[in-house]
């Protein structure tokens, strides 16, 4: 099925209302976009034509989402209750949005077999427009030698303060030739600016700095860094504290651990 640019517009208008609402942020791309800055083994298997929605959690989330879905659900059968959530928040927009259409979910903590993810999660914000990724090709003559810098997004209005969440592909859905790449916006311009992000988010990510290289408009709430600082082992403990008590059997294995490590 082709879709005009307007017919993508109101599409993404139904998720972008209905996360809203819940503190997320809905972003259009074009597969071939994403497939393009990829290699072979990375890419998506679908059209380049093909539209695909990027969907990112704002500072919000955390008590418009988060807390109101562990006082329903609690710690019932979770590993981690932040990918809980979201998979909730996501999912049941999708089914509300978009009843009977077939709409590929894919989250940012899930693994294909071969262990790799099933999307590259700041790939697909920088090339929807969303967030500009920042990565150590991104520094002239950068200071780092052989030394491996791992890049990080920051978004125009919230820094680092937000996380990408999911890829939504609708796989029998191709968008017109009007549906033009936006370029993400450049948030820090400068050579300085840019070392300083990569140094601080590599070098010294727990003490948040690197989120505020841009001023935000919104950041953390106290609770949710409180939540985010706190190792993974100890979470499920700190939940306790807030009225939200495990089950035993709820508590994380190591690999879910060390994702909720990553997934602030």
């Amino acid at each position: 099925m082709a879709a005009s640019t307007a017919n993508v517009e109101g599409k993404t208008a139904l998720l972008k209302d209905s996360l809203a609402k819940v503190g997320f942020e809905v972003y259009p791309l074009k597969v071939g976009w994403y497939n393009s800055v990829l290699p072979l083994s990375l890419r998506l298997a679908y059209p380049d034509a093909s539209l695909a929605l990027v969907v990112l959690s704002t500072p919000a989330m955390f008590e418009q989402a988060f807390l109101p879905f562990m006082e329903e659900r609690g710690c019932q059968k979770l590993s981690d209750p932040i990918d809980q959530c979201v998979k909730h928040c996501v999912s049941s927009a999708v089914s509300e949005c978009f009843p009977g259409q077939e709409v590929d979910v894919r989250y940012d903590y899930e693994l294909l077999p071969s262990r790799k993810p099933k999307f590259l999660a700041q790939t697909a914000a920088h090339v929807s427009g969303a967030a500009f990724y920042y990565q150590q090709s991104d520094v002239r003559d950068h200071p780092w030698g052989e030394k491996k810098m791992f890049g990080v997004c920051v978004h125009p209005r919230f820094g680092g303060w937000f996380a990408i969440r999911a890829l939504l592909v609708f796989g029998g859905v191709t968008v017109d030739s009007e549906m033009v790449q936006p370029d993400p916006p450049d948030c820090v311009p400068s050579r300085e600016g840019r070392i300083q992000l990569l140094e601080a988010f590599n070098f010294h990510w727990q003490d948040w700095a690197y989120r505020d290289i841009i001023r935000p408009v919104q950041i953390y709430s106290q609770k949710q860094k409180d939540y985010f600082s706190t190792p993974p082992a100890q979470r499920f403990a700190l939940l306790k504290t807030w009225g939200f008590p495990p089950r035993e059997s709820d508590q994380p294995d190591s690999t879910s651990a060390a994702h909720m490590a990553e997934n602030s």
